[in-house]
């Protein structure tokens, strides 16, 4: 068999084996969820009075869903990585491992550790730990954020040797020591902005979905076949998550899931030099971060709202759209900017 064509259909064998793998303990998950009542709590209404009232029928509702996805990427990763060594070099199965230091284990690592840290953010917020039961701070998530970035760009800068930045259709550029906070900027924005994506019943899981499936096809074209299908093996995860998490949903993602998974996109922008591409793949994740920092900032100068409620999905649910409507409407943007980036990524390979 062609490489190529053995490695579309590993990035399709392993992406579904994903969705069954998290399917399949997606129940006993719920069930545990429910037993130890990690719900999130919803914003009292003297702080948020909009968002208060949209969303008190989901109080009650168990947090911490994104467990499912992470978990079942580090159980995929280091179950095909540990049995390598007992099958025979030129075995299949073998070659099914996609855990490689030059391409996976950095976004695994991150993806992990972000998860691990968003899962306290998520108890404290369950068990009302934190300024007004609420969890961590932004402060404090932005910190650990600028935390985790700053060792994925010691990585590229001292692991990797890497300080190439690849601008669409001018080349690539090497801009040294710049490299580092062009790096943690765009791991800690990216990162922001789905943690403020998700706040509908399948939204941010939808709208990573296309993300990272451009992504699986950019690496893919890159001939970063080991990438290409880490991002399929979350794509694979993330669509048994969203059987679960669509409108009513049975759990929400949490920071343990929105939290890694927002590390893991900016890395795997990085890792396959199309970060540049990351605010078209990723519209929806821009515009709901813009929509936070203008209405703080407008409140500020003009001592007003701009939005009745934010982030943008809040303002669309305040003016009456119903939620489902809201999270496939986004869903159908996020398809089509995912299609504008990718396509701009193979025409400048062309090129």
């Amino acid at each position: 068999m062609p490489l190529e064509s053995f490695e579309i259909v590993r990035v399709l064998l392993l992406s579904s084996l994903a969705f069954v793998v998290a399917f399949i303990w997606a129940p006993v998950l719920t069930r545990v969820l429910n037993k130890w009542k990690v719900a999130k709590a919803i914003r009292p209404v003297a702080d948020a009075p909009v968002f208060a009232k949209l969303h008190a029928k989901k109080q009650g509702t168990p947090t911490m869903g994104g467990i499912l996805i992470w978990v079942t990427v580090l159980f995929l990763a280091v179950f095909l990585s540990a049995i390598v060594p007992y099958l025979p070099v030129d075995s299949m199965f073998a070659r099914l491992n996609f855990l490689s230091r030059s391409q996976t284990l950095l976004p695994l690592g991150a993806l992990v550790a972000s998860a691990i840290v968003g899962f306290v953010d998520d108890y404290f917020n369950a068990r009302g730990i934190g300024p007004k039961g609420g969890g961590l701070r932004m402060r404090h998530r932005l910190f650990i954020y600028t935390a985790i970035a700053v060792i994925g760009a010691w990585w590229f800068s001292y692991k990797l040797d890497w300080d190439l930045l690849h601008i669409p259709f001018f080349g690539d550029f090497n801009i040294g020591l710049w490299y580092i906070p062009f790096f943690i900027f765009v791991i800690v924005a990216t990162s922001f902005s789905v943690n403020e994506t998700d706040g509908l019943d399948g939204l941010a899981g939808g709208t990573l979905l296309m993300s990272f499936g451009a992504f699986a096809i950019i690496a893919f074209a890159q001939g970063k076949y080991d990438l290409a299908v880490f991002c399929g093996v979350i794509l694979g995860a993330l669509l048994a998550f969203l059987w679960f998490n669509i409108h009513p949903a049975k759990f929400f993602m949490g920071d343990t899931g929105a939290m890694s998974l927002g590390v893991t996109l900016g890395i795997v922008a990085m890792l396959t030099n199309a970060a540049l591409l990351l605010p078209v793949i990723g519209f929806v994740f821009l515009i709901e971060s813009l929509s936070v920092l203008i209405q703080v900032s407008w409140r500020k100068i003009f001592k007003k709202k701009l939005f009745q409620s934010s982030p943008f999905h809040h303002h669309l649910e305040a003016v009456g759209w119903p939620e489902p409507q809201i999270v496939m409407r986004l869903w159908v943007v996020s398809m089509v900017t995912a299609a504008i980036g990718v396509s701009l990524a193979l025409l400048d390979a062309l090129l």
